[in-house]
């Protein structure tokens, strides 16, 4: 192969390579692009989780999940299933179910967090 002075665009992605330079180069990912696709993508979103259809709010009382979608941390959150409990707001089971998936997976596993004019951004009009 020819040695050339390569210039700065030569580093790019875009450039061909030399099928047996590139699995030097890049011996996994030259791998991967050789095995079967393990990963179907079947279906995508166009929109934004909380861009759904706008309701009608009035007479709407909030869930346990509203209130903890509006936490910072998982100690809020904890608080929040802790009042609704004692208050019997909510039952000791789906209390416990709701403490169960925070220490998994975390405060943002119940949704986006519903910052300060959610509702009336989300509101028939």
């Amino acid at each position: 192969m020819d040695k050339k002075k390569k210039r700065p665009v030569d580093e790019f992605p875009w450039q061909e390579y030399d099928k047996e330079e590139f699995k030097e180069k890049y011996p996994h990912l030259a791998k991967e692009l050789d095995e079967e696709a393990e990963l179907v993508i079947e279906g995508y979103r166009t929109k934004e989780e909380d861009e759904e259809e706008p309701m009608d709010f009035s007479g709407y009382n909030p869930t346990v999940i509203d209130f903890i979608r509006r936490c910072e941390t998982d100690e809020e959150a904890l608080e929040i299933i802790n009042w609704m409990e004692d208050h019997g707001e909510i039952t000791p089971e789906f209390a416990k179910e709701l403490r169960i998936k925070l220490v998994k997976e975390g405060v943002r596993s119940f949704g986006s967090k519903k910052e300060w004019g959610w509702y009336e951004r989300h509101r028939k009009r």
